[in-house]
């Protein structure tokens, strides 16, 4: 459960913004059953909480010559954290890695590359990955085809 207690406008105003974060607020408004001033006092609060962290545009990779995405698992060699906090920061500085967890498996970490093409990928393994501190091994798995894309946060477990 979220640290704070989202009721059934809240999960509406979430649910609408997720699907649309360029609404108005009177646009919002009218769709969660509020009046203006209420609902842009919970959105501003939801902001304040972090529930919603920001608002973007989501952009196709094709349309802008990102065309290939692969996914990365990485095995780093130790696990001690100040390793693991400087691979992560480096991590996190590389503008072609668009998402990046730490998970358990096989790898130790998983991240998620856009890059122009195969040769474009290419350099960036061997010129960047390849020199991140402490990597023991890099496994690449090219996405053939997006079946579902980034979606919204299912917030059905918030229903009461």
């Amino acid at each position: 459960m979220p640290k704070r207690e989202l009721d059934g406008y809240d999960r509406r105003i979430l649910e609408a913004l997720q699907q649309n974060g360029r609404l108005t607020n009177v646009e919002l408004a009218e769709q969660i059953g509020l009046s203006p001033s209420p609902c842009l006092r919970r959105v501003r609060l939801l902001e304040e909480a972090g529930v919603i962290q920001g608002y973007e545009a989501r952009l196709a990779p094709d349309e802008v010559g990102l065309g290939l995405t692969v996914f990365v698992g990485i095995k780093v060699e130790r696990h001690h954290e100040r390793d693991a906090a400087q691979f992560r920061q480096e991590v996190s500085a590389l503008p072609e890695v668009i998402a990046a967890h730490l998970v358990s498996g096989e790898s130790d970490f998983l991240l998620q590359v856009v890059v122009p093409d195969l040769r474009a990928y290419e350099r960036f393994l061997l010129g960047t990955l390849l020199k991140l501190p402490g990597v023991k091994d890099i496994r690449s798995n090219f996405a053939i085809q997006t079946v579902k894309p980034q979606s919204p946060l299912p917030l059905d477990h918030l229903a009461r």
